[in-house]
Parts: C-alpha cells; structure tokens; sequence
C-alpha cells in the first residue's frame, strides 16, 4: 500500500445559518509513516463495516461535480490541490446550508495498490479525551477516534475508468443516525444507482443452497455451504463483493467451473456476475437460528438429523447431544426445584 496524495481539512458548522468554517492542510505527496497508519486504520474499519451500499457517480454533475474533477485530475488537467481545493469549498457550501450541527475531517486519498489505484473520500471524526495541561490542571483535548468511521467512500479507479467499466465502482458508507451530515455527504460524493443488496443476498443464498442439493452426501452437501460461507466472509474483511468465478473455483478447485455453469444454466446467473450479498445474513447457510416467545434457538445447520431433529408433524424439536454448559445448567435448575 503506498498513498500517492492526501489531504485533510477540518470543517466545523456549529451556528446553523452561519457560513461553515474550513481548516484545511496542505496537500501532501507520498507522506507515509503516520499518515499510512492512519489510512491504513481507516482502510480496516470500512472493510468491517456492515450494511455497504454500491453504486455508481451520479449523471448530474451540476449537483455533484466531484467525478468531473476527479476525472480532470486524473487526466492531468488539474493537480491534487486543485482537486481538493474545489471539493472542500462545495463541503463548506453544502454544511453552511445544513441545520445540523457538525465538526469532523474530510480527508480524501489517492491510494495505489499493487494491480489497482483506489481513491478514498472520508470523514475522520474525533473523541474527547483527558489530559494534564502545562500547569497540571486536567483539560480536555480532542483526539482523532481510531474506532468509528460513519461515513466514507471508495472509488475502484480502474473499474470506473477501464476499458470496460464495471456496473458498480463505488462503495459507500453510511451509517444509521448521521442525518442530514450523511445526505450531504452522498450529495458531496455523487453517489447513485445503489444495489439492491438484500435481493443479492437471496440470489446467492438459493444458488448456493441449489447446488449443495446436488451433492451426493449431506456431508458434501455441507461442506459446499460452509465453503461459501467462507469466500463471502473473506471478501467481506477485504472489502471486496463476490465474483460467481472465483467463488466457483473456491467451491471446487478440481472442477472450477462447476457452481458457474450451474448457476448459469439453472439459476440464470451469468458467468461474470457480481454479487454484493450481506455476510451477515449469509451465516444463514451455515446456522439456523430463530427466537420468540422467550426461547432462542441456536445451531450448525450440519446438526440437522445428526443431533437436532425436526418433526414437522408435531412442530417439534428434538435435541441430542446437549453441550456440557446447558446440560449443567438444567440439572442445577431442575434440583433447585425439586427442592
């Protein structure tokens, strides 16, 4: 990982009504050591974050101009200062009309990696933090948080600019509760055209489930479905979506194009598709879980006619093999009673 370009500026909007105030830094080549640690901390928690959205630059550049200038920069038409230096200037005109009260860093990174360039646009907030001033008296000071990131986005360069452009090349950031701040920076960002991530999620878990019918043995069966868990849940913490091709080959290295034929030719999947599914509702292939009624239920879908049982007739379950802590925990309570 090496940046290529960053800058900061800290933007403050306390009085709504009144022009928002800027504070930026200079624009910084290859500067490396703690500012590398920083992205790098950054990087790390978009990657984690749950609930991404996808999409791609909005088509109206009067109302958000920032791909044109991005796309001038990288054209060489202009320099990163210039960039940054108009990017900031339509933050500050976006908070001066907001009513919500707001102080954090726009920072935005021009990153090169090692087969792509990736551009990120981010707010870094702060936290509180106590500390003994020059006469020992307790003030406080403001530190940058190294654990929370609300709002961010990520530009694949070469998929937006390439010679065949990909249909989503943006990944966004945008938690709960960040109100009218986190519409005005998708408006900043030019962010559009979303993916309908729960349908992709479904699409993944029925071709998936479809193809671990297939198998000969519910062993196999199984290990097909904690195998997609995995891929998913890798590409999740790299901040990557899941290409049907190398899941396919991740499913069965001997014959890779099996799951992509498939998919193709039972589940009208193409070969080269890209699927955004949610990890967190992909557990679902490998743990049935349900609650209500004061019971919460729990287990490894492998355990289904191994040590849990279900009797459809009589809606019943039937558990075997109890784990030693709930076993335990039974007797205690069933002595307790007795007595």
């Amino acid at each position: 990982m090496a940046i290529k370009y960053l800058r900061t500026t800290l933007a403050s909007q306390v009085q709504p009504g009144q022009p928002a105030r800027l504070k930026p830094g200079a624009s910084l080549k290859e500067p490396g050591g703690d500012y590398e640690a920083l992205h790098k901390q950054m990087k790390r928690l978009f990657n984690s974050k749950p609930g991404k959205k996808f999409g791609r630059f909005s088509e109206d550049a009067g109302e958000s101009p920032f791909s044109a200038w991005l796309k001038d920069y990288l054209a060489d038409k202009q320099t990163f200062a210039s960039l940054t230096d108009r990017l900031f200037a339509q933050w500050q005109e976006l908070l001066t009309g907001s009513q919500d009260e707001h102080q954090g860093h726009l920072m935005l990174v021009h990153e090169a990696l090692a087969d792509s360039d990736v551009v990120y646009l981010l707010i870094v907030e702060s936290d509180g933090a106590l500390r003994f001033d020059g006469d020992q008296a307790l003030d406080t000071t403001d530190v940058l948080s190294l654990s929370r990131l609300n709002l961010a986005l990520r530009v694949e360069l070469d998929d937006w600019q390439g010679d065949a452009p990909a249909d989503n090349y943006l990944t966004l950031v945008h938690a709960r509760g960040t109100g009218e701040i986190g519409d005005l920076f998708i408006r900043l960002a030019g962010f559009t055209n979303q993916v309908d991530v729960e349908k992709e999620t479904l699409t993944f878990l029925d071709a998936v489930e479809a193809f671990a019918r297939q198998a000969d043995a519910p062993e196999e069966a199984g290990k097909v479905r904690n195998r997609a868990y995995e891929f998913c849940k890798e590409q999740h913490a790299l901040g990557e979506p899941v290409a049907v091709e190398a899941l396919s080959g991740y499913l069965d290295e001997d014959r890779p194009e099996r799951f992509k034929q498939f998919a193709a030719e039972s589940q009208d999947i193409p070969e080269k598709t890209v699927l955004h599914p949610d990890h967190r509702k992909v557990k679902k292939l490998v743990r049935i879980a349900g609650s209500g009624g004061g019971m919460s239920v729990s287990f490894s879908s492998d355990l289904v006619n191994q040590a849990v049982y279900y009797d459809r007739d009589n809606d019943a379950l039937t558990i075997t093999r109890l784990p030693k802590a709930l076993r335990e925990q039974l007797q205690r309570y069933l002595e307790a009673k007795e007595s």
